[in-house]
């Protein structure tokens, strides 16, 4: 199975156009994005450490990888993991969290050169690019199928440097990368240049504060691959922040008008445990 998701990940990416692959954060989103139809699912780094009340960034790996077990278990889709720097800053560590990843099941993952030191906050170019070279080598090493992403954070953390940035991910894909990704890239314009300066997939973000484009937009422009982060967790939280405040400010509860059916949302989980008989 595990090589089977692999090979079903991969291939979404050789179809022709563009495909979402939206991010849950628990058992019970990621039932329901299956049920609805998508074709697989990718983690939340953001998410999943608001499910466990801590900030992102601020999770063990041994955490991540139990989370990222969990959500691979929930459906039969694929799963990629948002996997951040992986287990340590040196190219053995990500060949290490290439191999973890794998042995429970994700169809694939990524890795950044981001630090996760603020001060600090991207490798320098040499030791990404050996960062990813190694975790290129652990997947050719692998007995089935695992695609492969390679992020560059310069937009994320204070290097809007389009010039770098495009320098990275060509690097990353020169190394082998399956995927290439930039999250932060802020029009269609930006998001046209890098998908062209590179030949293989490209993912791009959107949900994040800013312009939003359209699937057709996006695929014109050249990506193929679009996810949300933490965007559908953040509504939700954001929702119930909201819900939360009009009781505690007002005490009413004129929230429960926008909250869905009991009926509708227990069909998702019916209809999962069906499929699963």
């Amino acid at each position: 199975m595990t090589q089977d998701k692999g090979a079903m990940f991969r291939a979404l990416h050789e179809e022709p156009g563009a495909f979402i692959i939206p991010n849950p954060w628990d058992i019970g989103t990621a039932r329901i994005l299956a049920a609805l139809g998508f074709r697989a699912l990718a983690t939340t780094s953001a998410g999943m450490a608001f499910s466990l009340g801590v900030a992102e960034g601020k999770t063990s790996p041994e955490n991540t990888f139990k989370h990222c077990q969990v959500l691979v278990s929930a459906t039969p889709l694929p799963v990629t993991a948002d996997l951040e720097k992986g287990m340590g800053d040196s190219p053995e560590s990500s060949a290490e969290t290439i191999a973890v990843a794998a042995s429970i099941g994700l169809a694939g993952c990524s890795l950044e050169d981001h630090t996760g030191d603020r001060a600090n906050p991207i490798y320098d170019f040499s030791l990404a690019v050996e960062r990813i070279q190694a975790a290129v080598e652990a997947r050719s090493a692998l007995p089935h199928d695992f695609v492969l992403t390679a992020r560059c954070e310069n937009f994320l953390w204070g290097r809007p440097d389009l010039d770098d940035t495009i320098k990275r991910l060509q690097a990353f894909e020169k190394a082998g990368a399956d995927v290439l990704y930039a999250p932060g890239l802020y029009d269609l314009e930006t998001i046209r240049t890098v998908c062209a300066s590179l030949s293989k997939p490209v993912n791009v973000v959107m949900g994040m504060p800013g312009n939003t484009f359209s699937l057709t937009e996006l695929a014109e422009a050249g990506a193929k691959r679009i996810s949300v982060g933490s965007a559908l967790a953040r509504l939700a939280y954001g929702a119930f922040v909201k819900a939360s405040r009009e009781m505690i400010d007002t005490g009413t509860f004129g929230f429960s008008d926008q909250a869905m059916g009991f009926a509708e949302l227990e069909e998702f989980f019916t209809r999962q445990t069906h499929k699963a008989q």
